[in-house]
């Protein structure tokens, strides 16, 4: 009993606060560093009135990205409608035999049929979730339904699987397009050009199996977890402020249709989440 009453107090996504004051109270000294984050956060205050805080931990790109997508989304992407959708880890694992390595929540030492299901549970809670939220009208009623969904750890952590799988499909694809001659995104040339993932296969072993354990997601994989949900991810990067850099784009050149979430960090580690638009930018 001790155990659910500890869990159902670790925050996923805090109350908002107003943007100003978070900082204030965060970037108290005279520091360079203090005084480029308050004129940071001066700036993303001219078009969001308030901040999300997001929990810190290994998954925090994974839990903004999607709490931001579930909480806007009004339909659902048309990947997700793909009636193959959830054959993804059995098409997979019949022609990589080396995605029996995927390291689920930790788990290990799995039967490959087992970890085909887990994935194909997970993949199947996404759509069922996102599907439910798209269906709220009622702009405070979806936002309850996120609120409470990323209070429910294990149906939270296998969101991120899912999302995690998505995104080596993705990197799989891309990777054969490019062995094929067909045009790729130039961050997928930079995604396999290092060191540690040559191919999916390292990807996997060397980065995917670690995010959520001992590391979050990097640059580079910011731009596969934008291919793989098919939204733009737009970043105030606080720390880059008057640099052309201070908002990044992934991909940096999205498709017109994607939709867009947007996310904060000071460092390019941990996100957190601005919400509510001022009534002038919504104009």
């Amino acid at each position: 009993m001790l155990h659910t009453v500890l869990t159902e107090y670790k925050v996923s996504v805090a109350p908002e606060i107003d943007i100003m004051e978070y900082c204030r109270k965060e970037w108290r000294g005279n520091t360079p560093v203090a005084k480029r984050m308050r004129k940071g956060y001066e700036e993303v205050a001219q078009k969001f009135a308030s901040i999300r805080r997001v929990r810190g931990d290994n998954y925090c790109a994974l839990r903004a990205t999607l709490f931001q997508a579930l909480s806007q989304a009004s339909q659902l992407p048309s990947w997700l409608q793909n009636e193959d959708f959830t054959m993804l880890p059995e098409n997979l694992l019949s022609k990589y035999d080396w995605i029996k390595q995927w390291q689920l929540k930790e788990k290990l030492g799995r039967k490959m049929g087992e970890i085909s299901d887990e994935i194909k549970e997970c993949l199947i809670l996404l759509r069922k979730k996102w599907k439910n939220i798209c269906e709220i009208e009622d702009p405070i009623e979806k936002q309850d339904a996120c609120d409470k969904l990323f209070k429910n750890e294990e149906e939270e952590y296998s969101l991120y699987e899912a999302l995690k799988f998505l995104m080596l499909n993705t990197a799989i694809r891309l990777y054969n397009d490019d062995k094929n001659g067909r045009r790729v995104p130039v961050f997928s040339w930079l995604l396999f050009a290092r060191d540690t993932s040559s191919n999916p296969c390292q990807l996997m072993e060397n980065h995917l199996n670690h995010v959520g354990h001992s590391g979050g997601l990097e640059q580079v994989e910011m731009f596969l977890l934008a291919y793989a949900l098919q939204y733009t991810i737009q970043v105030y990067r606080l720390y880059k402020y008057s640099t052309d850099e201070f908002i990044t784009l992934y991909p940096n050149d999205p498709e017109e249709d994607w939709p867009v979430v947007t996310l904060i960090t000071e460092d390019d580690r941990h996100y957190n989440i601005p919400v509510r638009m001022c009534q002038e930018t919504i104009l």
